[in-house]
């Protein structure tokens, strides 16, 4: 994820904001409001004064982390679809849609306290979102993989059910079966042939 400033940041401080963010996840996923930024830097290997440089409130840190884990989602699809075919592709994505499902509701304290602060994380996420999906659900309807009938939309209301009941770090093996059975509702079915 960019920073707000617009210019680049050298590879080494993109690294170290890469693993604040990552840490953050980790971290307000578990302790939810009460984590220190303390933790969210040892976690992440970098000192104090490198996360305040970066996240000079906890909100930002929160909004951030949250934003990026969007940003990873989203822009996992081109490679997804240049190294395997459209179906394994939705396949794999939908994985990892669940794991931001599942980092989205260890957030919620955390994200909640950023709306309450005036800023709106969600902001654009859906959107993206959508427009991640719909690009990984064009690729299969292309390549015959994927029924013509159900849009984007019906996908994206499918895995926010799945997301919703079975996102818990306990409920993987849930909306794993749940998310095979969504996906194999997305196969083209044989035309009947003709009565005679």
């Amino acid at each position: 994820m960019a920073r707000d400033t617009g210019r680049p940041l050298r590879a080494d401080a993109q690294r170290n904001r890469e693993k604040i963010l990552a840490a953050a996840v980790r971290v307000f996923t578990e302790e939810g409001l009460d984590a220190h930024f303390e933790r969210v830097a040892r976690e992440a290997g970098v000192g104090t004064g490198t996360l305040y440089r970066n996240f000079p409130t906890r909100e930002a840190l929160i909004e951030a982390a949250y934003r990026n884990e969007v940003a990873r989602l989203c822009e996992a699809v081109p490679e997804l679809l240049a190294t395997m075919p459209p179906h394994e592709a939705l396949r794999a994505w939908t994985r990892r849609f669940i794991d931001y499902a599942t980092a989205k509701l260890g957030m919620a304290d955390a994200l909640r306290a950023v709306v309450a602060s005036g800023t709106n994380p969600y902001a654009e996420s859906h959107e993206l979102i959508q427009a991640a999906l719909t690009s990984l659900m064009n690729a299969g309807t292309a390549a015959g993989a994927i029924r013509t009938d159900i849009s984007p939309t019906d996908m994206f209301a499918a895995l926010a059910g799945i997301a919703l009941t079975s996102a818990g770090p306990d409920q993987r093996e849930q909306a794993e079966r749940l998310l095979d059975l969504t996906l194999d509702g997305l196969r083209p079915t044989p035309s009947r042939a003709p009565d005679n």
